[in-house]
């Protein structure tokens, strides 16, 4: 379910727009100023921001490039009653993907948010595997529609196998290419960051392939990257 964070500070348009999206089933959060956006992504990662600029402890503009900064697949709607062309201009030149008048119709921010969400899906490159999805260029493992976090390491071994799931690796070649040519380092720690991927998604994920190494042990859903 897509999480969508309704910054607004009038209470009344921040319930419509929740009464609104809910209807699309998506997971609804909503904060009524700065401080409280900033709370809300530290807590969690949201799909799209629908953004007011005007709130009551400041002018969320510098809001925006902090939020691409933190994501930059995160969708970033700005609603502002301020309507002049150089006002949307700035807007998405700070890198909202988008810009809607107050007054609205909500139907047509409802349209507009669906919108994003599939241009967003389109663009983001990932390798699925059942209910295991991989985004590689974002360092984001999702397991049963849950994230789970990996070290750096931990994610670039599990890329790798999955990237090239009918191949089986030795433990010299994952050795070289994650960690490169750096020196000092045994074979070991691929058996130990394997450990590690497993406690975290479950044995299933990485198979021994005895005397030889490792491969990837998931089906992808549609064979190839999405």
């Amino acid at each position: 379910m897509e999480r969508i964070l309704i910054v607004e500070d009038d209470r009344d348009v921040r319930k419509v727009l929740k009464n609104y999206l809910s209807v699309e089933d998506l997971d609804i959060d909503e904060a009524s100023n700065i401080q409280e956006l900033r709370e809300a992504l530290s807590r969690k990662d949201y799909d799209v921001v629908l953004l007011d600029i005007m709130l009551p402890d400041g002018f969320a503009t510098e809001e925006i490039p902090r939020m691409r900064a933190k994501s930059k697949d995160i969708g970033i709607i700005v609603i502002s009653a301020r309507d002049a062309d150089m006002d949307r201009i700035f807007g998405i030149e700070l890198g909202a993907d988008d810009y809607i008048v107050k007054p609205f119709n909500p139907r047509e921010v409802v349209a507009r948010v669906k919108a994003l969400l599939r241009r967003m899906k389109g663009h983001r490159r990932n390798l699925s595997f059942g209910k295991l999805e991989i985004y590689p260029d974002d360092f984001v493992v999702i397991l049963d529609g849950e994230r789970v976090e990996l070290s750096t390491m931990e994610f670039k071994v599990l890329k790798l196998l999955a990237s090239n799931p009918k191949k089986v690796f030795t433990r010299e070649e994952i050795l070289n290419m994650v960690w490169g040519d750096e020196e000092f380092i045994s074979d070991r720690v691929v058996d130990v960051h394997v450990s590690n991927i497993r406690n975290k998604l479950g044995r299933r994920w990485i198979k021994t392939v005895r005397g030889v190494g490792y491969k990837f042990g998931g089906e992808r859903n549609d064979g190839n990257y999405r």
